[in-house]
């Protein structure tokens, strides 16, 4: 791809756009992010707190753990964070720098502080409203369809920032309809690397690392732990080990930045872990590991883009099917195996629910990667999923519209039963 096609900055900035850092989950962070922007316009601590999210985001947020805030898990938690110790310049880093005082202090704030949780639809899959009084003055943020898109900010009725919300369109951000497998792969081939490389190393160093104290320590239900012994330490194994690991330390409060894709830090785990942990296998090249990132990134985006930020969808299904693409190029797959790679993965698994972020999301993820080096395998051995069975259908495309259609319309009722139980339990 040359540099002149209108392609090839669109690519950069989509990476650039979606490939952030990120510490702790990226829901509660959201909140958080939104508490803090409302506590600035305040101007000082508020004594009244209501949080307004739609059931999406209730169920993201209910049972994961917020970082530095002790264990505590929750919508209340994460305002309370971003009320007494967020950064609102650190965006979704925004209670990344928290003193144990603040910690105590955050708990403290919680107990004391009137805060109200509602549910509401107002027609946005990603919706947050939140507003702090202080005796007679009060605040209000909004941000919607995405993580860190603030849409409205309001103090004692004056508003400030008003931008309109028209349901799940991601209107400012780089066009995702120039993404198609064909280009991708072309751009992951003939990109200049230096005009990738700010962006996806600190995917290699953050991911890893967070992996690496996954299987450490003692986090949530230790999925990847459980797979080493299960299962041993070849290459296959440990690509979907250190994935979970990475997941089970996100989910259960390590206070380690990971780089996200799509708005999900598991899908950037997900996305890039395994095809790390084959291009260190395999011995290849620097450059051809940020070719084979580039290639897995944008193929989870590419995947992500119909489904939506959050649905009743894992997320991490399409991540392992770009992981798998990644990792087929890394074993010197062409097109042809990639795009198979990618069909074969998503016809295996496609369906898996989305019940909120939790401990449970590591081994959703060794799934997904496993499907990814399956769907790879199947190929390399002159196996297929062919059009017609079930959702795949004739051509690459036409297969990962069909795998949208199912994420964003056909699982709208099962996200409103997973969220009805959820929000019952």
């Amino acid at each position: 791809m040359e540099k002149t096609d209108k392609r090839y900055q669109a690519y950069i900035d989509i990476l650039r756009e979606e490939l952030i850092p990120a510490m702790g989950c990226t829901e509660p962070i959201a909140v958080a992010y939104a508490a803090a922007a409302a506590r600035n316009t305040l101007g000082e601590l508020p004594d009244k707190v209501l949080v307004e999210a739609s059931g999406s985001m209730i169920k993201n947020v209910k049972s994961v753990i917020v970082p530095n805030t002790d264990n505590m898990k929750g919508l209340e938690a994460a305002a309370a964070a971003g009320i007494v110790a967020g950064k609102q310049e650190k965006k979704l880093e925004v209670i990344a720098d928290v003193t144990p005082e603040q910690t105590k202090a955050i708990r403290a704030y919680l107990d004391q502080t009137d805060i109200k949780v509602r549910h509401v639809e107002n027609g946005v899959t990603f919706d947050i409203i939140l507003t702090v009084w202080k005796g007679e003055h009060s605040a209000q943020v909004r941000i919607a369809v995405f993580h860190t898109n603030i849409v409205h900010v309001e103090k004692d009725g004056e508003v400030l920032v008003d931008i309109p919300v028209h349901g799940d369109n991601e209107e400012t951000l780089t066009d995702r309809s120039l993404l198609d497998m064909e280009h991708i792969w072309d751009f992951a081939n003939t990109v200049d690397v230096e005009d990738v490389r700010s962006i996806l190393e600190p995917q290699i160093r953050c991911n890893m690392a967070i992996a690496e104290e996954g299987l450490r320590g003692n986090y949530g239900a230790n999925i990847g732990s459980v797979l080493l012994d299960m299962e041993g330490n070849d290459v296959r194994v440990r690509a979907k080990a250190y994935a979970a690991a990475g997941s089970d330390a996100r989910m259960n409060g390590c206070e380690q930045p990971v780089v996200i894709n799509s708005g999900s830090g598991n899908q950037g785990i997900t996305t890039s872990v395994p095809v790390i942990v084959y291009a260190r296998e395999l011995g290849v090249s620097d450059e051809k590991l940020l070719r084979a990132l580039t290639l897995s990134n944008l193929t989870t985006i590419h995947e992500k883009t119909p489904i939506g930020r959050l649905s009743a969808y894992c997320g991490a299904i399409s991540a392992g099917a770009g992981a798998g693409a990644g990792i087929a190029y890394l074993c010197g797959g062409d097109y042809d195996a990639v795009i198979h790679t990618v069909v074969n993965a998503l016809a295996v698994v496609s369906g898996v629910i989305c019940d909120g972020a939790k401990a449970s999301c590591a081994a959703k993820i060794a799934t997904a990667v496993e499907a990814g080096l399956l769907g790879y395998n199947m190929y390399i051995r002159g196996n297929q999923f062919r059009a017609g069975d079930g959702i795949v259908a004739k051509g690459v495309e036409n297969s990962l519209k069909n795998v949208g259609r199912l994420g964003k319309q056909g699982m709208k009722e099962t996200n409103n039963e997973i969220i009805a139980i959820m929000v019952g339990c």
